[in-house]
């Protein structure tokens, strides 16, 4: 990675407050072709130059090629009888947390973690659907319509939300907070939200955020049956909202773009390491910037499979951020959330309008055309691009995005090449078809 174009600008009033909640540490194991990216200074790589790393042969999917000696060269501790029976987001979930680690300079055999809250985000049709779906006794290739909504809600709500923090647990030997969160592609970014309030109150110092999903590629397959069949389930209730762009491993997704036509998924794993500004600064640790304000709302909508792209309450968790501390023109970038999808893009559309007015400037990308649409970890990814923006000085292009789509109310990066942009204040956006929206308010480090 680059250095950094702009020196860090002292903080007017004193070094910032010593329970701030800053970022120390980016760990990953996500998409990368042949080859995971681990390292921040591989996703920069990928992200600063907009590119797509998603597989091309048989389909658009963006899969993370972990070996098993990539996994033994990082992990050589873990005994075979338990490592054996991991599945990927399990693998996946140590191999980032591990990376973020060694990137803060945390010693995990000398009990660096022991009192770290290990928070983890799950929530997408995981690879471990499979077995739940065969207890409930439903045959995916055979559902009736009802089965259909069935099936999908036993696949929302059968993550296994312990198996990966129990992992992480036993390999940090924390005493302190460990729980999983799973609200779909929010749920890393809602627990960012949770650590960043454990370390405000002085509950912990540390607290490693992990977001990782392995989508079943078969079920997502048959999302626009299972899609439609929820529809029809809801007889007689408005379904305005329902998504209308479904996933696709037949063509590129493109965010922002007038040629979007569809979702491309990915999995994988991302690791964020965040602590008091008291307790990084007594390690003389490295300092990405920090969480300012985390805040989640939810459309409040009678169907859990729509969404209102009105755009109402993600500006609402906006102002939330803000508070009566920060107004939005101090806001230049925003990381936004777009896969692809035409409801997405309006609801982010129009929530630039409601908080901008008529005329906006800011500048809005997105990355997930680089490594797909991967659920959970998106959370810990937004906040790493964004704060290694605001480090370097640079905006990351969208990825796959040539010819922005009509009428969009800010600029989208299009192309190839970051954009430079002096800023140290930044949002960035996650929601869940169901109605939640998230939003986080990340500073750089001296940023008040």
């Amino acid at each position: 990675m680059s250095p950094r174009r702009h020196p860090p600008r002292p903080a007017p009033g004193g070094p910032g407050n010593p329970r701030d909640a800053v970022v120390t540490g980016l760990g990953f194991c996500l998409p990368g072709g042949a080859e995971p990216v681990f390292t921040a200074a591989q996703v920069w790589d990928i992200a600063s130059r907009g590119r797509s790393v998603l597989d091309r042969h048989d389909s658009h999917y963006g899969s993370v090629h972990l070996s098993a000696e990539q996994f033994q060269q990082r992990l050589p501790d873990i005994p075979e009888f338990f490592s054996r029976h991991y599945t990927n987001a399990h693998r996946y979930g140590l191999v980032s947390l591990v990376e973020a680690c060694a990137d803060a300079e945390l010693d995990l055999a000398t009990g660096d973690l022991c009192e770290a809250a290990v928070l983890v985000g799950r929530g997408s049709v995981d690879a471990n659907v499979d077995s739940y779906l065969t207890l409930l006794g439903i045959d995916p290739d055979s559902a009736t319509t009802l089965d259909a909504l069935e099936m999908f809600v036993a696949a929302e709500q059968a993550v296994s939300p312990s198996d990966v923090a129990v992992v992480q647990g036993a390999l940090t030997r924390t005493v302190g907070p460990c729980f999983t969160v799973s609200c779909g592609c929010s749920s890393a970014a809602v627990q960012i939200g949770n650590a960043r309030r454990l370390i405000a109150t002085g509950e912990t110092d540390l607290a490693v955020v992990t977001g990782v999903d392995v989508f079943n590629v078969d079920l997502i397959r048959k999302g626009q049956r299972l899609l439609y069949g929820a529809q029809h389930a809801y007889d007689g209730m408005d379904a305005a909202g329902m998504p209308d762009l479904l996933p696709s491993f037949d063509s590129l997704m493109r965010p922002y773009d007038r040629r979007a036509d569809c979702v491309n998924h990915g999995e994988g794993s991302a690791t964020v390491v965040l602590e008091s500004r008291e307790h990084a600064a007594r390690r003389g640790a490295h300092l990405y910037g920090q969480v300012l304000a985390a805040a989640m709302t939810r459309d409040g909508l009678a169907n859990p499979l729509a969404a209102d792209d009105s755009g109402a309450q993600l500006a609402r968790a906006v102002r939330l951020c803000l508070g009566d501390r920060w107004r939005i023109e101090q806001v230049p970038y925003i990381n936004g959330a777009s896969d692809g999808g035409a409801a997405v893009t309006a609801l982010e559309a129009n929530t630039i309008r409601e908080l901008y007015g008529p005329d906006p400037t800011v500048l809005m990308s997105s990355q997930e055309g680089c490594f797909g649409h991967h659920g959970s970890p998106a959370g810990c990814l937004g906040l790493a691009l964004t704060l290694m923006m605001m480090e370097f000085g640079e905006v990351c292009p969208t990825a796959n995005c040539e010819q922005p789509a009509d009428g969009l109310p800010f600029d989208p990066v299009p192309g190839t090449r970051t954009r430079p942009l002096d800023f140290d204040h930044a949002l960035s956006f996650n929601y869940q078809i169901g109605g939640v929206k998230h939003a986080m308010l990340l500073g750089g480090p001296d940023a008040t």
